[in-house]
């Protein structure tokens, strides 16, 4: 009977954005080691539709480790060194008895206080390993990484989510298991060749609905379709906020063929990306004039406006207060926010245990007067004074509505908010949230209570990825311009690494 591949898995999974104040810390990431790494098999995230594909396959999986943050600040370098050496012992113990190949489950844009290319990194001291230099290693990343020269040329074949918002980052994963198995069974190993134009796109840029990603999306396809020695074609639209070198929109081909023939490819995607540099490059109108001109639209069904400035899903802290000011100012009728603020959380939690809970849900204030969001970034115009209701509180634990959201890419089939609140001043309702939440399941409002179909203007700090929870509910869906550290103006970050001259930050080339 012939042996089970062995395979040594692992995940390495945050995306920095360098704009952020302050260090993520190793506490903010959720570790599972050796054993305890497999209990994630057949949940929604990559890592447990690769564990499954891996079961179906029949291989013996090696854990290593697996490290997973919501996106926020520079990373510390301790975090990096914890995983690598939980890493490196795994693999010495699993070399004892034989590694057949590596697969990883990453972000792609990564960074720490000494690297900025934390994943090129670790597969250069994956490759140094000894015994693992030859080995085929193969994982899944995200399409908003910033691929690197190194990650090229240490790695087979890493497959790119194919989505934004990432409804396919699990599928993509066991898309990636699946062209592993090939190379196991064929003995055929790819390499990858790399292509980065001069162009980088606000996440606003980059939704796979909308040109131009759809068309190099379409080009890509078609290229796998007409080349069989590509294994993949990856199309990576790259992560603005992170101040790295190789920062921006990329693409990668993984081919058993000539080097020539997929740089020729390659160079074709570049072109067009940099002949569609414009349509990427998508900014939004100031907050007040947005919702104005909302106020004018025929009324009935839900307007959702997102806040790109102060995505969560971008390592924004999501306690901007610009969009929840423009709400305030203007009266918008029957609207609602999610904050993300502890501070204000725990305010109404003692105000509710102060009273025994009299007052929840009963629509007297008791004079509770709450400092809401403007706390985390310096960018903010600093908290807003509300005098409130309080609606309920809870534990802000929910199971995912959509099991294949974005947010399931990072979470799984769960997600915490930590401490939750749901207030309300006069027309507005304010979820708080101890954990900032991506805005990308409905989930986080049902559990709450509250349907977000029935408000008429729903605020949400995203860019992309909030489109997949509510476009099947929402009427309309707007974009709006306020102060913050995912600003969709990209000039107005100072950049100091990124190369340049790079498109939109130098117009003359």
């Amino acid at each position: 009977m012939k042996a089970a591949k062995r395979v040594l898995f692992a995940g390495l999974f945050h995306e920095t954005n360098t704009f952020v104040e302050g260090v993520t810390p190793l506490e903010a990431f959720a570790v599972a080691r050796g054993a305890g790494l497999l209990e994630c098999t057949g949940d929604s995230s990559p890592m447990g539709g690769a564990l499954a594909a891996a079961r179906e396959f029949g291989w013996e999986v090696v854990p290593a480790i697996d490290m997973r943050a919501m996106p926020s600040g520079m990373v510390s370098d301790l975090t990096f060194e914890v995983f690598w050496e939980a890493f490196r012992g795994a693999a010495l113990e699993g070399l004892a008895a034989g590694v057949d190949a590596v697969f990883l489950v990453l972000h792609g844009a990564m960074v720490t206080e000494s690297h900025r290319d934390v994943e090129g990194e670790l597969l250069a001291r994956i490759r140094a390993l000894p015994g693992l230099g030859q080995v085929p290693v193969f994982g899944v990343f995200d399409l908003h990484a910033n691929f690197t020269q190194r990650m090229a040329e240490n790695s087979n074949c890493l497959v790119a989510y194919r989505c934004n918002p990432h409804t396919d980052a699990r599928a993509s994963a066991v898309r990636a298991v699946g062209l592993l198995e090939r190379a196991l069974l064929t003995g055929e190993v790819p390499q990858t060749v790399w292509c980065h134009p001069p162009v980088l796109w606000p996440p606003t840029g980059t939704g796979t609905a909308d040109e131009p990603m759809r068309a190099l999306l379409a080009h890509a396809r078609a290229l796998e379709a007409q080349q069989p020695e590509f294994w993949c074609v990856n199309v990576v639209g790259g992560f603005s906020f992170a101040d790295t070198a190789e920062a921006g929109v990329s693409f990668t081909v993984c081919t058993s063929g000539p080097r020539e023939g997929a740089s020729e490819a390659l160079s074709l995607l570049g072109q067009l990306a940099w002949e569609n540099r414009e349509r990427g490059n998508v900014c939004e109108a100031p907050a007040a004039q947005v919702l104005r001109e909302a106020l004018e639209y025929p009324s009935g069904g839900l307007t959702v406006v997102a806040e790109p400035s102060d995505n969560i899903g971008g390592g924004a802290p999501g306690d901007g207060t610009g969009l929840l000011r423009a709400f305030l100012a203007l009266e918008v009728p029957n609207a609602a926010v999610a904050i993300a603020d502890s501070a204000a959380v725990g305010q109404v939690h003692d105000w509710v245990q102060k009273r025994g809970g009299v007052g929840v849900g009963n629509g007297s204030s008791g004079g509770l007067v709450v400092s809401i969001g403007g706390k985390g970034s310096s960018l903010d115009e600093g908290p807003v004074e509300l005098a409130v209701q309080v609606v309920s509180i809870s534990d802000g634990r929910f199971e995912l509505a959509d099991k294949q959201s974005h947010l399931a890419s990072v979470c799984g089939d769960h997600f915490e908010m930590g401490r939750c609140a749901v207030v309300r001043c006069k027309n507005l309702t304010v979820l708080l949230t101890s954990r900032p939440t991506p805005p990308m399941d409905v989930a986080q409002w049902t559990s709450q209570g509250l349907n977000p179909a029935d408000f008429s203007y729903l605020g949400v700090k995203a860019a992309v990825a909030h489109r997949g929870a509510y476009e099947p509910i929402a009427k309309r869906m707007l974009w709006a311009y306020t102060p913050g550290p995912c600003t969709s103006l990209l000039s107005s970050l100072g950049f100091r690494h990124v190369r340049r001259p790079v498109f939109p930050l130098d117009l003359e080339f």
